[in-house]
């Protein structure tokens, strides 16, 4: 499975984030990738107000990335939001096939952490989400779920080899290791690659954020079901291409076959 990470800053403009994300799209499928991963909220960025974003483009862009998808013959995951209740948002990672399929997971566990309330303006989802990549089973994370192993051993029993996961990193001391630590322990936990995309850092790429929200530290990390790092960027927006080995997943679960030793539900 040869995946791109397009490692990217998003802003408050929906429509500068989208030719961002043609432009990053263009060059993965000329690259050879079957995918290309973007981070959360690449859609608009957080400290954007969000619902009335929400209100004006949703429709537009969905239309864009579908188009994109189908244009390239490349699969695309990108952050985007969705209408919720209340006046709250849905944070969505978002599946465009190039077979004009459209996949979305919401995402579960909200960051009210680190002096920051996520849910005060985004509601959270219920359900784990797998979806069929040609023949390779994908788990869809965002962020803060990182920190909860269940759910990544959930993905792996529910047939993901490989866990997308998009995330716009608080920064902070210590928060960047916390990053790369978390994203090889998951991987760890579910016998399965961990391909985590994060925003790129905004001190290092120049891009204009919101200085109060989670706009990401960069770093995006691909580790397999060992734990070993397989891919790793700097802090500056960035495409790469990583060619994944799935045959490393069947050793993985030989080797330390975690799930199904596992016992009493932990």
């Amino acid at each position: 499975m040869k995946v791109a990470i397009a490692q990217i800053n998003s802003g408050s403009d929906v429509e500068r984030n989208l030719a961002k994300v043609a432009g990053y799209v263009e060059r993965a499928a000329q690259a050879g990738a079957g995918t290309v991963v973007f981070p959360e909220a690449t859609m608009l960025a957080f400290g954007s107000d969000l619902a009335a974003g929400v209100e004006r483009h949703a429709e537009s862009w969905r239309t864009e990335l579908q188009w994109l998808a189908s244009e390239h013959g490349i699969t695309v995951v990108a952050g985007e939001f969705g209408l919720g209740s209340e006046g709250r948002v849905r944070n969505l990672l978002a599946v465009y096939t190039d077979r004009g399929e459209r996949h979305e997971y919401v995402k579960i566990h909200l960051y009210d952490a680190f002096g920051y309330q996520e849910s005060d303006s985004v509601e959270p989802g219920e359900r784990p989400a797998v979806v069929n990549l040609d023949g390779v089973g994908a788990g869809l994370a965002t962020c803060y779920d990182i920190r909860f192993p269940k759910l990544f051993a959930e993905l792996s029993r529910g047939g993901a080899q490989v866990v997308l996961l998009g995330a716009s990193w608080g920064a902070g001391e210590g928060k960047a290791e916390q990053w790369e630590t978390l994203a090889r322990a998951r991987a760890l936990d579910s016998n399965s690659y961990v391909v985590a995309v994060d925003q790129a850092d905004p001190e290092v790429s120049g891009v204009e954020v919101a200085p109060d929200a989670p706009t990401g530290v960069g770093r995006s990390v691909v580790a397999d079901p060992f734990g070993k790092v397989v891919a790793r960027l700097g802090g500056e927006e960035e495409l790469r291409v990583v060619d994944l080995d799935l045959d490393v997943v069947e050793r993985a679960k030989r080797a330390i076959p975690v799930l199904e030793n596992a016992r009493l539900g932990y």
